[in-house]
């Protein structure tokens, strides 16, 4: 068996807190069209990893430090967050004039939705958890 001349490239390392006892993997694509917001907020049951292949994602996670209110992540980088009880507020197209384009990869709990919107009750009572919003 001979070596490839391909090319390998780390794009992120990352020991996430906990995986679910019993995990199954999605993996896609997200396409937002120009200045999309994206899905509202919501957690998922398990870690969930990505790569931008294009336009600027802004993104946005419980408990990030009040000096980070929105991450802008560009093509070329790659992201995560852990799931579990952790609100993913923003991961909204920071492009007003073209498309923002990323893959996933979502590590959740067997069964259980890969995606759970939060209600607005949840959100007021963890107001404090986010970080401040510009006046």
């Amino acid at each position: 068996m001979s070596a490839s001349n391909g090319t390998a490239r780390t794009l992120l390392r990352q020991v996430p807190p906990s995986v679910p006892a019993d995990p199954g993997v999605m993996a896609g694509t997200i396409e937002l069209p120009p200045g999309d917001p994206g899905t509202p907020p919501h957690r998922h049951s398990g870690p969930v990893f990505g790569y931008v292949l294009e336009g600027r994602l802004l993104f946005e996670l419980e408990g990030e430090a009040e000096r980070v209110i929105e991450r802008v992540i560009e093509a070329g980088e790659a992201f995560w967050e852990p799931g579990g009880d952790v609100i993913h507020y923003q991961a909204a197209n920071g492009c007003p004039d073209r498309w923002c384009r990323f893959v996933f990869v979502m590590v959740g709990e067997r069964g259980a939705p890969m995606l759970t919107l939060v209600d607005d009750a949840e959100l007021v009572a963890r107001r404090h958890r986010r970080a401040p919003r510009p006046s």
